[in-house]
């Protein structure tokens, strides 16, 4: 457990010293803490600053030492003002980190190189140690391969262990290597529901018997479900996790917190999923974007916790940095049915009443930034989509919905077909009677042997196709081929994440799946569904209420615990419909049970996916399209040919709460989780990683060396302009860029999805052509999420999607824009660009010392925290990227990996400027780097003519400056550590 290992330091001194009061919990034990309102006295206005500013009050507080705390930063935030101007950097120091697989394996790759530079130094390699507890949780490997049978979770754990052996070997080294870092192996759940029902503590005690509340910081932009039981946390990149578990505070700007009044009560059938897709499509709306939204209210005091965690999870999709709920009485409810133990319990709710923080205030107690209000009586039955998690749609609106985007265009979120080609099907024909699929060389292979699925192209992990069945359950039922089209679902999963702790809407979909079949109902076979829970206690209440079993008969069996259809491991589906849609551009469909649906996530041929609640997914897999009205015409057929209607099988309130005792259970949840270190299950244990406190690099295409230190040395060099011949990554680095050349030219809306390494690698892709070089076959290719330790993989991945337009590639004759991670070399005196890949043109221009630029519209780099979007853009050579706007965590993140980020002033733009690709850049920022300052970008173009335009420099924070100096936050951490 988290509270196992070493807690965080004690300051050597401290400037509130007499703000150290004790408290006592109702056992008689007496602990220590430093109270908020003592300090109160001298700063009145803290009795009505929101619950989440004085948690982080007490952080800073607490951790005020005179050097990277210092009584400055306490009376800046304790005088937190609604609206004032937020020029103020608060230094966060959190208790604890928490990972994810995929982004944890280079973060423990990043330690180990810090441990091995260590060694050639002649340091002590054990001063690289966390100086918080790390938790790792495995969540994020399993893929659905196989469905729809008891025992496709067997299947899909044996395959995930087959691909994913060198990098939990990699995970069992730093299991032993390091004190403070441990690991939640494959099948126990995802790391959200994990954190909420294991990891968290509520308090932590140092040494010195002084409490703290729990605060985090973790590698999942979905970190904020753990809001939801009234802590304060959020998602980080990496590399900004990397710093927080390395002693580093968390810096950031004084934020606005928005108050989210609810008042009334949930009307009967309505799920907690509808309520949080109409307070994402709300809190858009309010622009909540890089702000605390914070739950407040007689209608907030109502919701259960498992309703406040769905919502909390939700803010990247609101766009604000956390969602909070303080804690109160539905909290302590919550950590006794989750098995935490009576003295944690009692420290937890003694603590929080000593500080004045138990409750969640009514409106008039507490001064918000601004209030958005919400009568939860006028939340009706929604889905989300079919592209983004803010574009909600009432249940009855649906079918009309996808019709009319049916035929609009692109622009206005529309899939552009001719609206006489809706209701058009077409066959879909299996493989020949005996022969199995098309194998790589073209050949037919004989059934049996490993079939060979079409390549999923854009954020997927492939098949691993060397350990596929020849016919597994992905393949069609016997019988008549069927028939696809257009509003056809395809993908129905009940997957993790949004709705993982919360088992009233998993009980929703287990009641409506036994009403279901005492009906008659079926699900088509063709159609992928899948049950992926977020924690294995799920299964438990399933079978103790006697539900799996009618979730299995429609085809929901259990498949898998951790992240699944959401981040688009929801595997393929059969090469026959593959080929039925590709080949009559059909427009398909997946509902899911999730938080995230853009373009080509959850399946790159399926161009609608609908996010809903658990029951939905179920009347949506047996109506098997969303053509069809659920509020007005049947679901299906029944016994007899009977309609049977939405209402005919929807549970009601009263039996989904009879049910509830089921899913809160301490003792299950204890048994449960004792066995991540008693019994954590065959397959992990027969993983065996090398020893030793420093790591020996054994070969391997999933593990490497990272270069970050390959120049590192611990006295400070002079540092030289990026462009006048100086390395990427060089200490004391200057900031101007000069002379470089242009990468790409992007629009509007580039993801982390479009940037970061993600989903399948191509074998023709560079990625693709050296792992065949290193012989590594296709079919062991696995995904760019899996080779993430990789750094030779991954910067020939990065801009990489098959998706991405760059759009200095001129258009084709319809007008079209060619899609692929591709560029313009400029060669010195030719008239046009030589296309090429974007790693190929980069290498070649890192070759001549020339430094590159990249420039895109608005909201660069939205979508899942991936430090590979910054790790590979860095290692391109890439030095500045300058955008009309840039999401909070891959700006911060291209600031650690020193890479300038730049923002055009309002009205300008790289199409104002008249930018085609060909232009040669001059970044000039102020010498200082003074945070916020302007910049000048001078641009000389082809025929000899001069341009200059000032734009904003988002270094935001003092602490930025320090790190892109020291040529990114990875030297400037492992330099203090080896200097302390």
């Amino acid at each position: 457990m988290a509270t196992s290992r070493k807690s965080s330091p004690q300051p050597a001194r401290h400037a509130f010293a007499n703000t150290l009061k004790s408290f006592r919990t109702a056992s008689g034990k007496e602990g220590q803490f430093y109270s908020l309102p003592a300090l109160a006295k001298q700063f009145p206005e803290i009795k009505r600053l929101p619950v989440s500013i004085r948690i982080v009050l007490e952080s800073v507080l607490r951790n005020c030492d005179g050097r990277k705390v210092t009584p400055e930063h306490v009376e800046q935030l304790a005088r937190w003002a609604p609206n004032a101007e937020r020029k103020d950097e608060i230094p966060f120091v959190v208790s604890r980190v928490v990972l994810q697989d995929f982004t944890g394996v280079p973060l423990l790759a990043d330690l180990a190189a810090m441990r091995s530079v260590a060694v050639k130094l002649g340091k002590n390699p054990k001063k690289i140690e966390p100086l918080v507890p790390v938790d790792l949780v495995v969540d994020h490997s399993i893929m659905i391969d196989h469905y729809g049978k008891k025992n496709s979770l067997d299947l899909n754990m044996k395959l995930e262990f087959q691909r994913n052996r060198e990098r939990y070997e990699f995970m069992k080294w730093g299991m032993q290597a390091f004190d403070t870092f441990g690991v939640v192996p494959p099948g126990f759940g995802i790391v959200h529901q994990v954190n909420l029902e294991y990891l968290a503590r509520g308090v932590h005690k140092r040494k010195d018997n002084v409490y703290y509340p729990d605060t985090l910081v973790g590698t999942d932009s979905h970190t904020t479900m753990i809001n939801g039981i009234g802590v304060v946390g959020w998602g980080v990149g990496g590399i900004e996790a990397e710093a927080a578990m390395l002693g580093q505070p968390v810096y950031f700007l004084t934020p606005d917190v928005v108050g989210f009044e609810m008042t009334g009560r949930l009307r009967e059938g309505v799920t907690a999923t509808d309520l949080v897709l109409t307070v994402t499509e709300l809190l858009r709306k309010h622009k909540v974007v890089g702000k605390f939204v914070e739950f407040f209210g007689e209608g907030t005091r109502t919701l259960a916790l498992p309703d406040r965690a769905t919502i909390g999870n939700m803010a990247p999709e609101y766009g604000a940095t956390m969602g909070f709920f303080p804690v109160d009485e539905k909290t302590i409810d919550y950590f006794q049915g989750t098995g935490r133990t009576k003295a944690e319990i009692e420290a937890f709710e003694a603590y929080f009443k000593a500080q004045g923080l138990f409750g969640v205030p009514l409106a008039g107690e507490v001064d918000y930034s601004q209030v958005v209000k919400l009568d939860l009586g006028s939340v009706t039955p929604s889905l989300a989509g079919p592209k983004r998690p803010q574009d909600r749609i009432e249940l009855g609106q649906v079918s009309r919905q996808f019709a009319d985007l049916f035929s609009q265009p692109a622009a206005h979120n529309g899939f552009n077909r001719p609206a006489e080609l809706l209701h058009t099907r077409f066959h879909v024909h299996r493989a020949a009677e005996g022969v199995a699929d098309v194998a790589p060389d073209g050949k037919p292979t004989p059934a049996g042997a490993p079939r060979s699925v079409v390549e999923m192209e854009a954020n997927k992990p492939a098949l691993a196709t060397a350990h596929a069945e020849a016919r597994s359950a992905t393949s069609p039922a016997k019988g008549a081929d069927p028939t696809v089209g257009n509003g056809d679902v395809l993908i129905a999963a009940i997957t993790s994440c949004t709705n993982t702790s919360n088992p009233s809407v998993l009980l929703a979909a287990g009641l409506l799946a036994k009403k279901a079949v005492e009906a008659g109902l079926k699900v088509q076979p063709h159609i992928k569904t899948s049950l992926a829970p977020g924690s294995r206690i799920v299964t438990e209440y399933l079978t103790e209420t006697g539900l799996l079993p009618y979730l299995e008969k429609l085809g929901f069996s259990i498949a898998g615990y951790g992240c699944t259809t959401c981040i688009g491991n929801a595997g393929d589906l059969t090469p026959e419909l593959n080929e039925a849609i590709t080949s009559n551009d059909l427009v398909c469909a997946a509902v899911l049970s999730g938080n995230r649906n853009f373009e080509a996530r959850i399946h790159p041929n399926l161009k609608a996916n609908f996010l809903a609640s658990p029951p939905l997914v179920v009347a949506y897999a047996i109506a098997g399209t969303v053509l069809k009205d659920l509020m007005t015409e049947p679901v299906g057929k029944g016994k007899g040919g009977r309609d049977v209607y939405l209402g005919d099988i929807w549970p009601s309130s009263d039996e989904v709460h009879a049910l509830l005792k089921f899913a809160m259970k301490g003792k299950a949840f204890r048994d449960n989780y004792a066995k991540v270190a008693t019994d954590p299950g065959k397959l992990w244990e027969k993983i065996q990683g090398v020893s030793g406190t420093a790591y020996t690099w054994p070969a391997s295409t999933y593990i490497a060396e990272p270069p970050f230190f390959a120049q590192f040395a611990l006295e400070k060099g002079a540092g030289k302009a990026s462009g006048t011949g100086g390395e990427g990554q060089n200490d004391a680095q200057l900031p101007s860029v000069l002379g470089a050349r242009i990468m790409a030219l992007f629009g509007d809306s580039i993801t982390t999805d479009h940037i970061s390494p993600a989903g399948s690698i191509k074998e023709s892709s560079p990625a693709g052509q050296w792992l065949r070089q290193h012989g590594v076959q296709k079919a062991d290719f696995n995904s760019y999420g899996a080779r993430r330790g990789n750094h030779d993989v991954m910067v020939r991945g990065t801009f990489a999607n098959v998706r991405i337009k760059n759009l200095m590639i001129p258009p084709t004759a319809d007008g079209s824009r060619e899609e692929g991670g591709v560029t313009l070399f400029q060669n010195e005196g030719a008239l046009q660009g030589e296309k090429m890949f974007i790693f190929d043109a980069a290498m070649q221009y890192m070759a001549q010392g020339t430094p590159t630029v990249v420039f895109a519209g608005e909201e660069y780099g939205t979508g899942s925290s991936r430090d590979w979007a910054a790790k590979g853009t860095q290692l391109l050579g890439i030095k500045a990227v300058v955008a009309r706007s840039f999401e909070r965590i891959h700006r911060s993140n291209l600031v650690g990996m020193g890479v300038l980020p730049l923002q055009f002033k309002v009205g300008d733009s790289w199409e104002t400027l008249g930018l085609v690709g060909n232009e040669v850049i001059d970044v000039v920022p102020d010498a200082a780097l003074t945070p916020q300052s302007d910049a000048r970008l001078v641009i000389r173009r082809a025929d000899g003519t001069v341009r200059e335009v000032v734009v904003t420099l988002r270094i935001d924070t003092p602490i930025e400056v320090d790190y892109y100096r020291a040529g990114g936050i990875l030297p400037f951490v492992l330099r203090q550590l080896l200097e302390g």
